[in-house]
């Protein structure tokens, strides 16, 4: 039992790898070239035209959209939005497909699952999989873009007060801020070029990042644009607003890094401990395995558990 156990994490873990693994080797190069400047840039580099860039930027940040309307579907699409990875939805299955079935030999191989249970645990790992790997690059990308817009916003408030218009400004976050910031805000640039209202554009980025921030600054234009007022002086406070959140943010992660870290030693313990006593004794639990008892206790424990962890997590997540 703790023995299988051990090999289900070690399968996923290998799944997780092995999805990372096929990203570098199909994209690393356009990676490590985007890394040097921004996504936007990099296309302009290659010679390629504004109009030819804002075609690409929007295929590659809407591919994902025509997911939604499919409800398991959809969980992936939100999340591969987000992260803006390059791979396509249709490469997406495709990885799915094949890290479910790395999980389906690997499960047949090395636990004693049948071929029923086998093929439900590697969907189930081949998803999951795909999941997690979605769900931490989009929270990289997210992380990072909060940290980049402070300085955006000063650059657009530097511009605007030595006289360039809010369209200008835009642009020159754009050429001279590294990626998520400059292509997002390249592609505002290319689109308000193009004859797109810029408050629609600042809009349609808020929706697609889903960063707080970038909600007060897409209200805060279009407010502006309707009943008029110093621009500059509107988004120099904005800057010291969103400084000022992230700097309280830092500080209340900081001040519960200790009780997050108490909590998960806290929640994972039971299960550690449940792991090594069928490691060390596998026969530990066979005097009462087969009384009518060990399964509404085991089922009730494992309630009261994953309540804990959700009572300890609400306890420490703050809101900033």
């Amino acid at each position: 039992m703790g023995l299988q156990a051990i090999t289900f994490i070690l399968i996923f873990v290998g799944v997780l790898l092995i999805v990372e693994g096929v990203y570098l080797m199909a994209f690393g190069s356009s990676i490590r070239s985007n890394s040097r400047m921004n996504r936007r840039l990099s296309l302009l580099e290659q010679g390629k035209g504004h109009e030819e860039v804002l075609s690409t930027l929007r295929k590659e940040r809407e591919q994902h959209l025509s997911g939604f309307k499919f409800p398991l579907f959809s969980i992936l699409s939100k999340k591969a939005a987000q992260a803006n990875v390059a791979f396509s939805p249709r490469a997406l299955i495709a990885v799915m497909i094949l890290v479910s079935a790395f999980s389906f030999v690997m499960l047949l191989v090395f636990t004693a699952s049948g071929p029923i249970t086998a093929t439900a645990v590697s969907i189930v790992m081949g998803f999951g999989g795909v999941l997690a790997w979605l769900h931490r690059k989009a929270a990289k990308r997210i992380s990072l873009f909060e940290e980049q817009l402070p300085d955006a916003v000063d650059l657009i408030v530097r511009s605007l007060r030595v006289g360039h218009p809010f369209a200008n400004s835009i642009n020159v976050v754009a050429e001279e801020m590294p990626d998520p910031v400059g292509s997002e805000f390249g592609l505002i640039s290319d689109e308000a070029t193009y004859g797109m209202d810029i408050n629609a554009a600042l809009e349609g980025m808020a929706n697609r990042v889903d960063v707080p921030d970038l909600r007060f600054l897409s209200v805060a234009v279009a407010i502006q644009s309707r009943s008029g007022g110093n621009l500059a002086e509107i988004l120099d406070g904005l800057s010291k607003v969103i400084r000022a959140r992230f700097k309280l943010f830092r500080r209340v992660r900081a001040i519960t890094a200790e009780a997050k870290w108490s909590g998960w030693f806290l929640s994972g313990f039971p299960f550690a401990a449940l792991l090594m006593v069928n490691v060390t004794q596998p026969g530990y639990y066979d005097a009462v395995r087969g009384t009518v008892y060990f399964v509404p206790c085991a089922v009730f424990v494992g309630v009261m558990l994953t309540i804990n962890i959700l009572v300890m997590r609400a306890m420490v997540d703050i809101k900033v």
